[in-house]
């Protein structure tokens, strides 16, 4: 190992984690989006809405991200171009791993959200409504912030997935932080292997844990309020009450 080029890879690969950041944020956002309606689809009344949205959900989670990066590019363009009259050849390819990663977190995030808002009791949405509210405002007010809490350990997983899994879009040319370690390594003839995938693993590493510690800053904040202990009660008796309460939830 050389200490030197080691550093000078991790500058080199520095530039290039905007592009990770880049599918990463996009991917998550349409993802979340898609999984909220998968979720919807899947809660709801509709019988065949809710059937398409179980199929996709098992056909989207069984199938390996790297097979389905692979599937969306070279099959959607010619679907494109043969039913929609689109010609996508001259789209960059990070526009097919947005697509890939929204389709896959699409799946697994209509799970977490389906579950976090079973997790919520019926009580507390029917609760706001009796003292006036709409059903939208008991749940936006009530339920959601309640349901937020309990994805978040999942989305927080989501994300550290979603940033690990990413380094697959090298394989189909687009220049990440992968990507441009496999050119340095490609242009040091793999002399320099192990200097450069751990220049690459020191993005990697502090990244992960910089999201994971954020997860559990927001668990902190959106989470149980914390109840000092009365005189003449213990710290558990307290503590347990204290769990029935969420931050953040407004009447």
């Amino acid at each position: 190992m050389n200490p030197r080029f080691i550093f000078e890879t991790f500058l080199k690969l520095l530039p290039y984690l905007t592009v990770t950041l880049e599918y990463v944020s996009l991917s998550l956002l349409f993802g979340t989006l898609l999984g909220f309606l998968a979720a919807a689809a899947k809660l709801g009344r509709n019988r065949p809405l809710r059937w398409l949205a179980n199929a996709y959900t098992t056909i989207l989670r069984c199938t390996p991200s790297v097979v389905l990066l692979f599937l969306v590019f070279f099959i959607l363009p010619a679907v494109m171009r043969n039913y929609l009259r689109i010609n996508v050849d001259a789209w960059p390819a990070l526009f097919f791993v947005v697509v890939t990663f929204t389709l896959f977190l699409g799946a697994s995030q209509s799970e977490v959200m389906r579950g976090a808002y079973l997790a919520v009791d019926r009580g507390q949405f029917e609760a706001g409504v009796s003292v006036g509210m709409t059903e939208w405002q008991s749940f936006r007010r009530v339920v959601l912030p309640q349901a937020f809490f309990f994805a978040l350990p999942n989305l927080t997983n989501t994300v550290i997935y979603l940033f690990k899994e990413g380094s697959l879009a090298f394989t189909i040319g687009v220049v990440d932080i992968m990507g441009k370690a496999y050119l340095v390594n490609a242009t040091n003839f793999g002399l320099k292997a192990l200097d450069v995938y751990l220049a690459l693993a020191l993005i990697y590493w502090p990244l992960s844990v910089f999201f994971e510690w954020l997860g559990r800053l927001l668990e902190r904040r959106f989470g149980y309020t914390q109840v000092k202990p009365e005189a003449g009660k213990t710290a558990e008796s307290v503590r347990g009450r204290g769990r029935s309460s969420i931050r953040g939830v407004r009447a």
